[in-house]
Protein backbone atom coordinates (compact mmCIF):
# COMPACT_ATOMS: atom_id res chain seq x y z
CA UNK A 1 0.00 0.00 0.00
CA UNK A 2 2.77 2.41 0.94
CA UNK A 3 4.75 1.60 -2.19
CA UNK A 4 1.82 2.38 -4.50
CA UNK A 5 1.24 5.74 -2.78
CA UNK A 6 4.94 6.58 -3.07
CA UNK A 7 4.97 5.64 -6.74
CA UNK A 8 1.87 7.77 -7.32
CA UNK A 9 3.44 10.80 -5.57
CA UNK A 10 6.68 10.41 -7.53
CA UNK A 11 4.72 10.12 -10.79
CA UNK A 12 2.77 13.29 -10.02
CA UNK A 13 5.98 15.11 -9.12
CA UNK A 14 7.66 14.16 -12.43
CA UNK A 15 4.53 15.04 -14.38
CA UNK A 16 4.39 18.51 -12.81
CA UNK A 17 8.12 19.00 -13.31
CA UNK A 18 7.78 18.02 -16.96
CA UNK A 19 4.83 20.35 -17.56
CA UNK A 20 6.67 23.24 -15.97
CA UNK A 21 9.63 22.81 -18.32
CA UNK A 22 7.40 23.47 -21.35
CA UNK A 23 6.99 27.12 -20.36
CA UNK A 24 10.59 28.04 -19.64
CA UNK A 25 11.22 31.75 -20.12
CA UNK A 26 13.25 33.05 -23.04
CA UNK A 27 14.78 36.46 -23.74
CA UNK A 28 13.14 38.44 -26.55
CA UNK A 29 15.11 40.75 -28.89
CA UNK A 30 13.91 43.68 -26.74
CA UNK A 31 15.45 42.00 -23.70
CA UNK A 32 12.19 41.28 -21.88
CA UNK A 33 11.64 37.92 -20.24
CA UNK A 34 8.65 36.04 -21.61
CA UNK A 35 7.69 32.52 -22.63
CA UNK A 36 7.02 31.18 -26.11
CA UNK A 37 3.27 31.77 -25.69
CA UNK A 38 3.50 35.55 -25.29
CA UNK A 39 5.13 38.53 -26.96
CA UNK A 40 5.59 42.04 -25.60
CA UNK A 41 6.03 44.80 -28.20
CA UNK A 42 6.96 47.32 -25.49
CA UNK A 43 6.08 51.00 -26.05
CA UNK A 44 4.48 51.70 -29.44
CA UNK A 45 2.72 54.64 -31.06
CA UNK A 46 -1.06 54.57 -31.33
CA UNK A 47 -2.12 53.74 -34.88
CA UNK A 48 0.74 51.34 -35.63
CA UNK A 49 0.00 47.88 -36.95
CA UNK A 50 2.14 45.46 -34.98
CA UNK A 51 3.19 42.09 -36.40
CA UNK A 52 4.62 39.01 -34.75
CA UNK A 53 5.00 35.36 -35.74
CA UNK A 54 4.65 32.67 -33.08
CA UNK A 55 6.06 29.21 -33.73
CA UNK A 56 3.78 26.30 -32.93
CA UNK A 57 5.56 22.94 -32.70
CA UNK A 58 3.83 19.59 -32.43
CA UNK A 59 5.62 17.97 -29.50
CA UNK A 60 3.24 15.00 -29.41
CA UNK A 61 3.75 11.54 -30.89
CA UNK A 62 0.54 11.87 -32.93
CA UNK A 63 -0.50 14.16 -35.75
CA UNK A 64 -1.84 17.49 -34.46
CA UNK A 65 -4.72 19.07 -36.37
CA UNK A 66 -5.57 22.75 -36.02
CA UNK A 67 -9.36 23.11 -36.09
CA UNK A 68 -9.64 26.89 -35.86
CA UNK A 69 -7.79 30.02 -34.82
CA UNK A 70 -9.47 33.14 -33.43
CA UNK A 71 -8.69 36.26 -31.45
CA UNK A 72 -10.15 38.18 -28.52
CA UNK A 73 -10.77 41.33 -30.58
CA UNK A 74 -11.42 42.34 -34.19
CA UNK A 75 -8.37 44.64 -33.90
CA UNK A 76 -6.20 41.50 -33.92
CA UNK A 77 -5.98 39.22 -36.94
CA UNK A 78 -4.20 35.89 -37.03
CA UNK A 79 -3.56 33.12 -39.51
CA UNK A 80 -1.72 29.84 -39.43
CA UNK A 81 0.49 28.53 -42.25
CA UNK A 82 -0.22 24.83 -41.80
CA UNK A 83 -3.22 23.14 -40.16
CA UNK A 84 -1.85 19.59 -39.92
CA UNK A 85 1.43 19.00 -38.10
CA UNK A 86 3.29 15.72 -38.03
CA UNK A 87 5.15 14.86 -34.80
CA UNK A 88 8.07 17.29 -34.39
CA UNK A 89 6.83 19.57 -37.17
CA UNK A 90 6.38 23.35 -36.71
CA UNK A 91 4.32 26.09 -38.31
CA UNK A 92 4.00 29.87 -38.02
CA UNK A 93 1.08 31.70 -36.47
CA UNK A 94 1.03 35.19 -37.95
CA UNK A 95 -0.50 37.89 -35.74
CA UNK A 96 -1.30 41.52 -36.60
CA UNK A 97 -2.60 44.00 -34.03
CA UNK A 98 -3.99 47.40 -35.09
CA UNK A 99 -3.35 49.81 -32.19
CA UNK A 100 -5.67 52.52 -33.55
CA UNK A 101 -7.89 53.75 -30.72
CA UNK A 102 -5.85 52.15 -27.94
CA UNK A 103 -3.97 53.89 -25.15
CA UNK A 104 -1.91 52.53 -22.27
CA UNK A 105 -1.11 48.91 -21.47
CA UNK A 106 -3.08 46.44 -23.55
CA UNK A 107 -3.07 42.75 -24.33
CA UNK A 108 -4.82 40.62 -26.91
CA UNK A 109 -5.33 36.88 -27.03
CA UNK A 110 -5.01 34.39 -29.86
CA UNK A 111 -6.76 31.03 -29.41
CA UNK A 112 -5.64 27.99 -31.40
CA UNK A 113 -8.19 25.17 -31.23
CA UNK A 114 -6.67 21.72 -31.78
CA UNK A 115 -7.74 18.09 -31.75
CA UNK A 116 -5.35 17.38 -28.85
CA UNK A 117 -7.03 15.86 -25.82
CA UNK A 118 -4.24 17.24 -23.58
CA UNK A 119 -4.32 20.83 -24.90
CA UNK A 120 -7.45 21.43 -27.00
CA UNK A 121 -7.03 25.23 -26.82
CA UNK A 122 -3.65 26.96 -26.91
CA UNK A 123 -3.62 30.62 -25.87
CA UNK A 124 -1.04 33.07 -27.16
CA UNK A 125 -0.79 36.64 -25.84
CA UNK A 126 0.51 39.84 -27.37
CA UNK A 127 1.12 42.90 -25.19
CA UNK A 128 1.98 46.52 -25.80
CA UNK A 129 1.98 49.87 -24.09
CA UNK A 130 0.29 52.16 -26.58
CA UNK A 131 1.15 55.86 -26.40
CA UNK A 132 -0.76 58.66 -28.17
CA UNK A 133 1.17 60.44 -30.91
Amino acid sequence: MVNSKLILLISIFYFLLGCNSLNQPVITPQGEITDHYSWDFGRVKEGEILKHDFILKNEYKNILNIKDINTSCSCTVSSIKKKTLLPGESTLIEVKFNTKGYSGPTQQFIYVNTDSLDNPILRFIIKAEVVKQ
